[in-house]
């Protein structure tokens, strides 16, 4: 028996700053550094080699022996929410077959090498983020014999909508719920999707609330917002993947409410996605394009300089699992307006919260913001405080108290047994 104390974790991520596409990759590089800092050895798997390190843990690659690959090819494989379907040509980006195809077909490849990483890396449990790591997962498991915990931070329904769910991924997902021995939600919206939509037991399913790593930062004001603001505009911010699931046409529609009462006010969009096109061009249809500035996709610096700018960050998120992204932007003093169909507005407090569709709710509430200073400063100040509260450590420890130690010390005994070989679902008419 492995000491309780300390559990040893084979984790299965599919991304890691600064090769990510999206919060995946953050939630498990928070996640990881805080789970190591109380005690639990950790080894990372990813599916492709990169040139990337962390110093509180080890990394393993399931194709260890190709080149390393580039930033820019990197970033196309990770990208596993921009769509089901993309292709990787071998030609266009110089790729060993191995890692071309498309993305299921990566997923089934990362699964076959997963049964030897297990083999070869000592562990208590196996822990796996996502759809795109729940083969991994099942086959470690398989080998090993130890038990399986699978992380959600989104689901199927919450990527692609309930009309548009693609069975091939819904399937995988159900797999993984049945033949995990836990499962982590990472939000009570979350949970609910797990049971309701894909009929997993309430006891088989943890909350767990992503966390966010704080940072002193005194990154200076972008040069080219630094000059709107000298002339007295205002900034209302986007950051995210710009997908249906992030509600871009939500966030077009309150813009031109807000600028019908307030015209001194700005549109930054930092992000990509494949909605981005139709954005930009719902823009230009709108006679807004002078009041939108399009980033692409920020990470680090860059992306902090955009935070200090902004008087008001906004998330109409029409399905968000959790949403690490406003917690971004309460590190920056930014305030905040968040759609109660996010996990993330389950525990903040000082944020403004709308529904989604609810355009008008949201115009006044950012309007309120620009024009009241006083209000500005309460939720710049609070929200700065609150999330200096919701950290990864809790959600470390909460793992560990929770689910670490009472899978290690005998998980047959824990919560619902998970299915014996799964051959398959039955896929409802979406």
């Amino acid at each position: 028996m492995a000491n309780l104390k300390s559990p040893s974790i084979l984790m299965f991520g599919w991304e890691f700053p600064p090769f990510n596409s999206g919060g995946l990759g953050v939630a498990c590089q928070g996640l990881s550094k805080a789970l190591t800092s109380s005690g639990v050895d950790l080894t990372f798997v990813l599916p492709f080699k990169i040139p990337i390190s962390a110093s509180w843990c080890k990394f393993v690659f399931a194709n260890e022996n190709t080149d390393l690959i580039s930033d820019v090819q990197m970033l196309s494989l990770f990208a596993g929410y921009q769509s089901h379907s993309t292709s990787i040509e071998v030609k266009k980006y110089g790729l060993p077959k191995s890692i071309s195809g498309n993305l299921i077909e990566r997923v089934k490849a990362y699964a076959l090498r997963a049964g030897v990483i297990a083999q070869k890396n000592k562990h208590s449990i196996i822990h796996a983020h996502d759809w795109l790591t729940y083969p991994a997962g099942i086959a470690a498991k398989e080998v090993s014999g130890k038990p399986l915990i699978v992380h959600v931070h989104a689901t199927e329904f919450d990527r692609s909508g309930s009309d548009r769910v693609n069975k091939d991924i819904y399937n995988i997902e159900l797999e993984g719920f049945r033949q995990a021995d836990a499962i982590v939600a990472v939000s009570k919206h979350t949970k609910n999707k797990i049971v309701n939509k894909y009929n997993i037991p309430v006891a088989k399913v943890k909350v767990v609330y992503n966390g966010i790593e704080f940072n002193n930062n005194s990154a200076t004001i972008e040069h080219n917002l630094e000059a709107l603001k000298k002339s007295g505009n205002k900034i209302v911010l986007f950051v995210g993947r710009i997908t249906l699931q992030k509600g871009p046409d939500y966030f077009i529609s309150m813009a031109e409410k807000v600028l019908s009462r307030q015209p001194n006010t700005f549109f930054v969009v930092s992000g990509s996605g494949d909605m981005e096109g139709e954005m930009i061009r719902v823009v230009a249809r709108r006679g807004l394009s002078n009041k939108f500035i399009f980033c692409g996709f920020l990470r680090g610096e860059e992306l902090a300089q955009v935070y200090k700018a902004a008087d008001m960050f906004v998330m109409p998120s029409v399905s968000e699992p959790f949403g690490l992204v406003p917690l971004e932007a309460m590190i920056s003093e930014v305030p905040v307006l968040v759609s109660k169909e996010s996990g993330v507005s389950e525990i903040l407090s000082t944020a403004l919260k709308s529904h989604f569709w609810d355009i008008d709710d949201m115009a006044d509430k950012v309007i309120s913001v620009l024009c009241h200073k006083k209000l500005k400063n309460y939720l710049s100040v609070g929200g700065r405080e609150e999330v200096k509260t919701i950290h990864w450590k809790k959600a470390a420890q909460s793992l560990i108290s929770s689910l670490y130690n009472s899978l290690d010390n005998d998980f047959s005994m824990f919560l619902l047994p998970s299915s014996s070989t799964f051959k398959g679902a039955q896929v409802p008419n979406f």
